[in-house]
């Protein structure tokens, strides 16, 4: 095996050739249909081949390339089953491993950055790498006070090459789209653009891994590893043994399912409120299923592992309580609030104007894992939620067209969406309803309300509020202003 491509106009020819064997194929699909084969089946054969070919390139670029492969691999399960079937088997190799780098680079990176006697400092370490994912691999290995510790090794030239990579495929971005039809690649890749240097930092990577690490060391059912040892390019922790979530979506059964996708939530949402970071990688290669002396139950004994704090969102207040605002406003059907507070978020631009009823009547099928007590995710509602957005012809999509994703809840957003999808993969019964209420600020009502206190319900109650009420501040409470306030 190579080292990782670090010449630019071999990695440039490298992506580049993906359109254009995409073309060719599709030249070829159009032969075989002249040719008298079904068309459906020609379809699938090409399908197959575009993933086949499509994702080994990114694999064996590393880099930018697979960072990009991985990203997309969350949102496989809204596909229409026809297109995603033959891409699946190809995603799930990236969210797991990539090609090795070659023994003899790891020991020169390891003497670079540990020294020449780096090997004193293990009592065991395992030249096949155990993962190795888009800027790094990892090694299992044994320190010198006994822990099992994984050895996690950044890629010569990776920085320079996945900047390289992210350039380039921006610049593809509209070529590619036929590749994986439904997805909008390129803002995807001008956010991942975007985290390049904290993603190459280890150092803020252990800080990050630190903090979390800390605040989950006494949890009952999320588990961080410690940092062991870290220096530029090289991250050692304690060793995490698990099923990997990629697994479980593979084979797992429905017991495994249903715990690894609400503990999955549970991090999700609760990480940002107890560390002020939002992990901010959720693929499934991040993620294991610790199921310690209990491997065939109870499922409450089971817990969560966390992998890679490299790409993580700085929250210090948590998350924001416009969302939990929101959120709420729009589960009781309070369209106008709802569209009050977007707009006051930024989530409209001043010159765009919509109903605040059709705003709600777009939401709401989306919320609805957070009504229900339970709610089943699975590829077909996410696929449903994906056709009726992106559906031209419905006023759904226009009204989607005019929504404004403001830059401070960008990372959130895409944060969400992947846990969704990773949601789906599982097919998991989770009860995230739970999970908005003990975590997202302003999603569950005040317990401290008191009805009866209610200056509007005294209002009512009183025949003689009327007369003393003044008249602005009634206009106030009608305007979509006050509605900010309010909330």
């Amino acid at each position: 095996m190579s080292d990782l491509p670090r010449k630019a106009i071999t990695r440039t020819a490298k992506l580049a050739a993906l359109p254009l064997g995409f073309a060719g194929r599709a030249t070829w699909g159009l032969g075989k249909r002249i040719g008298g084969r079904p068309a459906e089946m020609v379809a699938r054969e090409v399908q197959q081949r575009t993933a086949e070919q499509m994702f080994k390139v990114l694999g064996e670029l590393k880099g930018g390339a697979m960072k990009l492969g991985q990203a997309m691999s969350v949102f496989e399960s809204a596909l229409p089953e026809e297109i995603a079937r033959p891409y699946r088997a190809a995603l799930t190799k990236l969210q797991e491993a990539a090609p090795p780098m070659p023994t003899r680079t790891v020991h020169a990176q390891l003497a670079e950055r540990l020294g020449e006697d780096w090997r004193e400092l293990f009592e065991e370490f395992e030249d096949k790498p155990s993962a190795s994912a888009s800027i790094g691999q990892v090694h299992r290995a044994v320190w010198h006070d006994g822990r099992a510790v994984a050895v996690k090794v950044q890629y010569p030239g990776a920085g320079e090459a996945l900047l390289s990579d992210l350039n380039q495929l921006s610049r593809f971005a509209r070529v590619l789209g036929p590749l994986v039809p439904g997805l909008d690649l390129k803002p995807l890749i001008a956010e991942l653009r975007d985290r390049v240097a904290e993603e190459l930092d280890y150092e803020l990577e252990a800080e990050s891994q630190r903090a979390h690490a800390a605040e989950y060391t006494e949890d009952s059912e999320i588990v961080v590893p410690e940092v062991v040892h870290q220096c530029d390019q090289v991250l050692i922790s304690e060793w995490m043994e698990g099923i990997p979530l990629s697994e479980v979506i593979a084979e797992g059964g429905s017991e495994q399912r249903d715990r690894a996708g609400q503990l999955l939530a549970r991090f999700l949402f609760s990480g940002a409120s107890r560390t002020g970071l939002l992990h901010a990688d959720p693929h499934p290669g991040n993620f294991r299923l610790l199921t310690g002396d209990a491997p065939d139950g109870p499922p409450e004994q089971w817990k969560l592992g966390v992998l890679d704090f490299g790409s993580v969102d700085r929250l210090p207040g948590g998350l924001p309580s416009s969302i939990g605002v929101a959120l709420r406003m729009a589960l009781e059907g309070d369209a106008k609030g709802v569209y009050a507070l977007m707009r006051e978020e930024g989530f409209f631009k001043p010159t765009i104007d919509v109903d605040a009823d059709d705003l709600l009547e777009f939401l709401l099928p989306m919320l609805e894992p957070a009504q229900a007590d339970t709610f089943h995710f699975d590829r077909s509602w996410i696929r449903g939620q994906a056709a009726r957005v992106a559906d031209r012809r419905s006023p759904v999509y226009e009204l989607g067209n005019q929504l404004n994703l403001p830059p401070s809840y960008l990372l959130i957003h895409r944060v969400t969406l992947s846990t969704i999808g990773v949601l789906c993969q599982l097919g998991a019964t989770v009860r995230l309803r739970d999970e908005l209420e003990a975590w997202v600020p302003g999603f569950a009502a005040d317990p401290e309300a008191d009805p009866e206190a209610d200056p509007t319900a005294d209002a009512e109650a009183d025949p003689t509020a009327d007369s003393v009420a003044d008249p602005e501040d009634t206009e106030a409470e009608e305007s979509p202003e006050a509605a900010e306030r309010s909330v």
